[in-house]
């Protein structure tokens, strides 16, 4: 989670002091580090929301905690996901407290301009989808256990069925 704060903020800091809202370094190109100011949320929807979004943020991060304690004892993948995600959310959020919006600066061909904290958020989702679908053995193993004891009790009821007595 600190790595992405401070390198969210750090990154954003530097965009600021270099270069002037609107102007790309290199001026053309594919890869560009644009200064944008985005009042909205990913891909700039809901411009001027600012206020609303700080709290949907804070909102956000609260139900990210409490999805967080609720597991008990995370996998290191799920920790380094929910700190990712966690970092990406406080700095942009310390943005839209601090300077009223978010400073976007990857501008990357026809994508919409981003920065650090929106890509540690999409990467800790993914990672989180991820864990969930192919690591996590603890639903798999549950639904596996109770699949063979589904599988026992009907074999045994159809061997009981079928006897014949002698």
């Amino acid at each position: 989670m600190l790595l992405a704060l401070i390198t969210d903020q750090i990154t954003k800091w530097a965009v600021i002091e270099n270069l002037a809202v609107g102007q790309s370094w290199p001026e053309s190109g594919f890869f560009r580090f644009t200064h944008a100011w985005n009042t909205g949320t990913a891909f700039s929807l809901f411009q001027g929301q600012g206020d609303i979004l700080t709290w949907v943020s804070l909102a956000a991060v609260g139900v990210l905690t409490w999805i967080y304690r609720s597991i008990k004892d995370p996998h290191w993948l799920l920790r380094l996901a929910f700190g990712l995600q966690f970092g990406g959310a406080i700095g942009n959020i310390i943005d839209r407290v601090r300077i009223g919006h978010v400073t976007d600066f990857l501008d990357v061909g026809w994508w919409p301009i981003f920065n650090i904290a929106d890509s540690s958020i999409v990467v800790g989702i993914a990672m989180m989808i991820f864990y969930f679908w192919f690591l996590d053995e603890g639903t798999k193993s549950d639904d596996s256990v109770n699949s063979s004891t589904d599988d026992a009790t009907e074999s045994a009821a159809v061997s009981t069925s079928t006897e014949s007595p002698e």
